[in-house]
Formats: C-alpha cells, structure tokens, sequence
C-alpha cells in the first residue's frame, strides 16, 4: 500500500515533467529548425501552422487532465442523500462491509478514500479514480495525448534526419536508432541534445501506443455498458443499446467535449444516481 501510495504522487509529476519537456523541445527546437519555409506569408508558414496544431492537442490534453482531477469522486453520504451513507463509507473505511454491499457499480478506493459511482479504476497519472463524473475527460485526455506524441514523434524524426542525416524510409531505421546512438554517444560522435530527443522518441512511442489502447479499450467497454471494475468482478449489466450507453458517458452535446476540455455536458447524471 505505501508503494501504491508514492506512486500515486510520483507518476502525476513524472507526467507533467514530460509534458514540459515536450512542449519545450517543439516550441524552441522541432518548429524554429524544421518549419522554416521563407516561400510562404508569416500567417500561413508550416512553422505557425504547425504550432497551433500542437498547442491545440495540448491544451485539449492538459484541460481534459485537470478536469479528471477535479472531478473528484462522488461522496456518497453527500452526492446520493443516503441516509446512512456516512455509515457505510465508515464500514468501507474499517473493511468491515464489502463494496458492493450498499449501491451496484460502485467502490470504494482506499488511495483516494473515496467511494466511485460506476467505478472503472484507479488511474496513477491522475492520482485520481476514473468514474461517472470523469470518464468522458479521461478518455479525452487519452485521445489527445496519444496525438501530441504522435505529433512530438514526426517532429522529433524530422528534426533527428536532418541532424544527423538520416532517413527513416526503412521501417528498421527507428528499430535500430537506439543502439546505434547509444554506441556513438559513448564514442564521443554524438551530442547529449541529440542523445536525448532520440530517447524522447522513444518514450512519446510508448506513452502514444498505451493512451491509444486506453482509449480504444474503454470505447469498447462504454459501447457494451461495462466498466473495468465490472468485468474484474463478473457483474452481470443490463443490456441496452449502443447509443444509449455512448450517450450516458459523453452527454448529448458531445461534439463541444470532442473539441474543448469541459464537463460533462448534457450528460444525463441524474439518471446514474437514480440506478
């Protein structure tokens, strides 16, 4: 419990510090070196374009980051009126009563010591619970952050071909980039700087390749009504139809959630509280 703990603290910073240093690297390197084109008007340069590309996915990132950490999960002697919630959040907290004992679909997490209405899991990143009240910022926060990768990873092999006259037109390129710099690196023939954009690399690979598969892992989930938490507890749902469950999570006005980081709008809670 105490390494899940600090790791609860220690993975929200390590996810900031890789956002700083991506959005240092394309903001005072990638764009400056690699969208240079003196043919164009200043209002429509690749470098310009580009940057509002990149500063678009991130603060949809970043927004929808700080909306799942705001939206803390529900308290459920307060948020569902019970009247003996306050009890059972005491039972919960001792371990003397099951989680499943007073409301379906819910959990309590004793690293946030708090009870989740249709609880999925608990996200370290966040440091925060993934439930009904931000599973649509969650899922954004992973679509938008897998592009920023994928973004930061094509500007990072732009700015590594020219660099060190590279290209990357065999897939194999990439696959043996590592070793061969880490061989010149010690040799003395290649820069820290650039030692270090091509470990960047491989780390926006990873963090894009597992947002990704959030993502579309969840969607699946979301289309057939489940939660993680209910598939790992074998709990029978109620079928019903697609729409109807895409609904429930990304609210009537979806398209205002796809394009700007904000709450669950339109989204029918009243309803969740009521099952």
């Amino acid at each position: 419990m105490l390494v899940l703990r600090l790791l609860n603290v220690v993975a929200p910073a390590y996810f900031l510090c890789i956002s700083l240093v991506t959005f240092v690297l394309q903001i005072f390197l990638f764009i400056p070196s690699m969208f240079r084109d003196p043919s164009t008007t200043p209002l429509f340069s690749p470098a310009l374009l580009h940057g509002a590309l990149f500063l678009f996915l991130s603060a949809n990132a970043l927004g929808n980051y700080v909306l799942v950490i705001q939206s803390s999960p529900e308290d459920l002697g307060k948020g569902l009126k019970l009247s003996e919630g306050a009890e059972v959040v005491a039972d919960w907290l001792d371990g003397s009563r099951s989680p499943g004992s007073a409301l379906p679909s819910t959990h309590f997490c004793r690293l946030c010591a708090r009870v989740t209405q249709r609880h999925d899991h608990h996200c370290f990143f966040t440091g925060n619970c993934i439930g009904s009240r931000n599973m649509r910022n969650f899922i954004m926060f992973c679509l938008y952050t897998s592009l920023a990768c994928l973004d930061s990873l094509v500007a990072g092999m732009a700015y590594i071909s020219a660099a060190l006259s590279m290209s990357f037109a065999n897939p194999l390129a990439f696959l043996t980039l590592l070793p061969h710099s880490i061989s010149q690196f010690f040799s003395g023939a290649l820069l820290s700087s650039e030692m270090f954009v091509i470990l960047m690399l491989y780390l926006w690979l990873g963090i894009g390749l597992a947002c990704a598969g959030f993502c579309c892992h969840q969607m699946l989930l979301i289309l057939r009504g489940q939660t993680r938490y209910q598939v790992r507890r074998g709990m029978v749902v109620r079928a019903r139809p697609w729409r109807e469950n895409l609904q429930e999570v990304f609210g009537k006005r979806w398209l205002l959630g796809l394009l700007i980081p904000v709450l669950n709008v339109g989204s029918d809670y009243r309803r969740q509280k009521e099952k």
